[in-house]
């Protein structure tokens, strides 16, 4: 559902999440692919997650590797699939509502991952430590507080570049949303999953 969320916006080029905006950003700014970008923004947060929790946690890390190559390889493949489709021809309207759409089914799938808490993507597991260290588990201020890293990375990347990618409506609904979609999507979808804080 994740890989699928943001391979839609991606596609559709209205906006995407911050992570995804960002590496779509260096992948303009780098020879590097999309993929490979995905991967090294995971890899980031690996390392913010040890840095924040002050432990290495092997059996979290190998979760969060598990959980990257899969999405990354996933959202790479979807992305160039959706671009062979009609959706990139739909008209104005129908494209901002699938991409908007695009962003819940991603805060949607981070809400149902992180309750079940077997296996995440470093990046929603970033937020997830951010919303329970820091946040006092406010799921929209920890979404905000994860986003800037990315947002220094399109940053970096516009200085190089002089041109922004993946940033439009879909970013700004991911911005003001997101994060309370997942905090809205935790009390309504599967209920009776609960979130697992002891391994914060």
């Amino acid at each position: 559902m994740n890989s699928l969320g943001n391979a839609l916006t991606v596609s559709l080029n209205l906006g995407s999440a911050l992570w995804t905006a960002a590496a779509v950003n260096l992948a303009h700014a780098t020879p590097l692919s999309l993929t490979w970008l995905l991967l090294l923004e995971g890899f980031l947060a690996i390392g913010l997650n040890v840095l924040f929790l002050h432990q290495f946690d092997g059996r979290r890390i190998l979760g969060n590797l598990i959980f990257m190559f899969c999405f990354a390889y996933l959202v790479g493949l979807l992305s160039k699939l959706l671009l062979q489709t009609a959706l990139v021809n739909f008209n104005l309207g129908a494209r901002i509502f699938l991409d908007c759409l695009g962003i819940i089914l991603i805060a949607i799938a981070i809400s149902i991952y992180q309750r079940v808490n077997v296996i995440l993507h470093p990046c929603d597991d970033l937020m997830q430590v951010i919303r329970f260290k820091f946040c006092h588990g406010n799921s929209a201020q920890a979404q905000w507080l994860s986003f800037s890293f990315p947002a220094v990375t399109i940053w970096l990347s516009f200085m190089v570049t002089k041109q922004l990618y993946a940033i439009n409506i879909g970013t700004i609904f991911s911005l003001l949303f997101q994060g309370y979609v997942v905090g809205q999507a935790d009390k309504y979808i599967f209920p009776s999953l609960e979130h697992q804080n002891l391994r914060l």
